[in-house]
């Protein structure tokens, strides 16, 4: 039974098969990719992944992450890890930001957020070139869980607030399976 769970981490610098050499050593462990997120950030490579795996699955996997690493160039933290005590109960919403790039911007679209007990489910950020202009775009999308609670409402006026503020482009919208 595949009860128990792992949170891996890893970086190291980009090349080809580091994705195949890791989940191999997995594989042979008897350990099982439930989810994973990896990218490339700057020459680095990085991967989350969540494992499952029988008791011995999983211990074999911490036990080895010496081997591991030699094997795939890679700097690995694993963390043993449960599944979460409770369901959080809200609606699932998506957040766009586009803006020209400048510091602070993810800290006070995030610190909002965080103010509005809103979860963030996911986040992703990428900074690249304008077109025509070249010049530096910042692009970020994040899922979210809005409590029900919350006043949508409320929501959107502060998101408003914020565009102006931070000169942001901020699309707010519920997420209804056909996104």
């Amino acid at each position: 039974m595949n009860n128990n769970l792992a949170v891996l981490t890893a970086v190291g610098p980009d090349r080809i098969g580091i994705v195949d050499d890791l989940s191999a050593e997995i594989e042979k462990k008897n350990g099982n990719i439930r989810e994973s997120r990896m990218s490339v950030l700057g020459g680095e490579f990085a991967i989350i992944m969540l494992i499952s795996g029988e008791k011995r699955a999983i211990s074999g996997l911490m036990s080895d992450i010496d081997g591991m690493e030699s094997k795939t160039g890679l700097r690995i933290e694993m963390k043993p890890t449960d599944r979460p005590d409770h369901e959080i109960t809200g609606i699932p919403y998506n957040l766009t930001c586009v803006s020209l790039d400048g510091p602070g911007l993810i800290h006070s679209v995030t610190r909002f957020i965080r103010q509005e007990g809103i979860n963030i489910e996911n986040l992703e950020t990428e900074t690249a070139h304008a077109p025509w202009t070249g010049a530096p775009l910042f692009r970020m999308k994040a899922s979210v869980i809005v409590p029900l609670n919350v006043s949508i409402q409320d929501i959107r006026l502060g998101l408003n607030r914020l565009e102006q503020e931070k000169d942001l482009d901020i699309s707010f919208k519920a997420v209804t399976g056909k996104d």
